[in-house]
């Protein structure tokens, strides 16, 4: 048999409909600003560590850390050679640090700083010329938005934000996106002026983990699921976030930002849409988006705020056999302070497939453990052949999507108790990533960090989800701000008493992740 002709010009290796290989970034460059912060150190510097060693950064990479720090670049590798050995998820290989830390480098400076951003413009086209990134660079602002005009403003006086023909510029911004609609419209305005949208990647690194992108497939490539994905079937969602820790020394952040800004005007409003939305015609970017959007613009919020949202503070106590200080005793806090650690709001979705259906959603520190998950909780069958003391102890069917710690989907059903007797009780089935796949997951900023190299924005919400987001939030927190206190609630437990009865007012309890 004659061998296959291979059209000249054409590698079999790179067809795009071939997916046993993966997408790796071109020659390129990345800009940290705030490269000694918590973010930098421990998520940021392994995140591209560990891309480098599963191969999916190519030889012609280079980062450059700015802050004030007074470094040479040999003093910024060892310090990131310290976090990356600490913090990667893959095994250091001295290796691939060797390669990857050639093309580390290090500007000092203050953002006011002229001098400091004509060094930074300089580093740049040094790492094109010596490392052959070809004026591709991404510039991540890993700082507070409050200085966000102020370096985007030195990077377009210095040419950077420009791209010359052929390469790109891209910007990357961290939450949160404002603290209230006004706010972030005001930022997107000053990241728009230096920056075309389509450079723009706002980071919600929920996005990126593997478990809300299995949601996606649990919903459209399962027949199984998505005939019952609806009001018919569905009594009503829950969307927890739970951390058992308290603020710790981020007092400065924290107070005034709260439960609701850090964590439910982003995070669980993304979960939600995903959770609600329609299936896209594909997952380009802007079909996705479409359908986030579709979702986020039919959400209604209760007319009775008060009787359907609750806002709580952690108070000093026992927790994991530890005394813990409660809220207004950590370091830094003011006494007076009525930011809250806990929020719970329930918002209804206005369309055909979910009328009806409350979506309840709840953040919170000192909670009984760390979890988050998206729990569907469906109608009890409408007829039982059971007599009541059968079936006293089967709850509601349930999916329960975990995503995190322990990445996976639990199904709760009722089954028969082996006896003689008539018994029905809850089981479950569980399906965990760790368990059913041999590969593990990838931290949610390797896949962002590549993606924003690669140019691919699907998992990056656009404006209009943030603003959409900010129009659902900003009533409720607008409520709190005339109306008395967060409730105190002690750490371990799951909330104020004002959060069960929220819920009780609806017929419903909270589930106990």
């Amino acid at each position: 048999m004659a061998p296959a002709k291979v059209t000249s010009g054409h590698n079999p290796l790179r067809d795009p409909s071939d997916r046993r290989l993966p997408k790796i970034a071109g020659p390129s460059g990345l800009v940290i600003f705030g490269v000694t912060g918590d973010l930098a150190q421990k998520k940021l510097l392994p995140a591209v560590y560990d891309l480098a060693n599963r191969g999916l950064l190519p030889p012609a990479f280079g980062l450059t850390g700015f802050a004030r720090r007074d470094w040479e670049d040999q003093d910024f590798r060892k310090i990131a050679h310290d976090a990356i050995s600490k913090h990667s998820r893959t095994p250091f290989d001295e290796g691939v640090w060797e390669q990857l830390s050639k093309g580390f480098r290090f500007v000092s400076g203050e953002f006011s700083d002229d001098s400091a951003f004509e060094r930074l413009a300089q580093t740049v086209q040094r790492l094109d010329d010596e490392r052959g990134t070809r004026g591709n660079h991404a510039f991540y602002l890993s700082v507070p938005p409050g200085q966000f005009p102020l370096v985007l403003q030195q990077l377009a006086k210095v040419g950077l934000s420009t791209p010359a023909e052929g390469t790109w510029r891209r910007v990357v911004v961290e939450k949160p996106f404002g603290h209230d609609l006004t706010s972030a419209r005001e930022l997107n305005d000053v990241v728009e002026e230096v920056f075309p949208p389509e450079s723009v990647f706002r980071i919600d690194h929920y996005l990126g983990k593997e478990t809300v992108q299995n949601l996606l497939a649990l919903r459209f490539a399962n027949q199984m699921f998505e005939p019952i994905w609806n009001a018919n079937y569905v009594d009503h969602v829950q969307i927890t976030m739970a951390e058992d820790i308290g603020i710790g020394s981020r007092a400065g952040y924290y107070d005034g930002i709260g439960a609701a800004r850090d964590v439910i005007q982003n995070h669980l409003l993304q979960l939600l849409a995903l959770t609600a939305m329609e299936e896209p015609v594909s997952f380009e970017a802007d079909e996705l988006r479409a359908e986030k959007e579709k979702v986020l613009s039919a959400v209604t919020i209760p007319r009775d705020i008060g009787r359907h949202s609750a806002r709580g503070q952690y108070e000093a106590g026992w927790q994991g056999g530890e005394e813990v200080l409660g809220y207004l005793q950590e370091q830094g806090m003011s006494t007076g302070s009525i930011t809250e650690t806990y929020a719970a709001i329930r918002l209804d979705i206005d369309t055909r497939r979910w009328a009806g259906v409350p979506f309840y959603l709840r953040a919170g520190k000192r909670l009984g453990r760390r979890v988050t998950e998206i729990a569907i909780v469906f109608k009890r069958a409408p007829h039982l052949p059971f007599d009541l003391n059968e079936t006293q102890e089967l709850g509601q069917n349930a999916i329960v999507i975990r995503v995190q710690p322990d990445e996976g989907v639990t199904i709760r059903f009722g089954s028969k108790v082996p006896g003689t007797a008539m018994e029905v009780r809850d089981v479950t089935m569980d399906f965990g990533y760790g368990h059913a796949f041999t590969e593990s997951s990838p931290e949610a900023y390797e896949r962002l960090i590549l993606d924003m190299l690669l140019g691919d924005p699907p998992l990056f919400p656009r404006q209009r989800e943030v603003e959409l987001s900010w129009q659902i939030l900003d009533p409720i927190i607008d409520y709190w701000a005339k109306h008395g206190k967060p409730e105190q609630y002690r750490p371990g437990t799951w909330g104020p008493p004002s959060a069960d009865a929220m819920l009780a007012r609806d017929g419903r309890t909270w589930r106990r992740p």
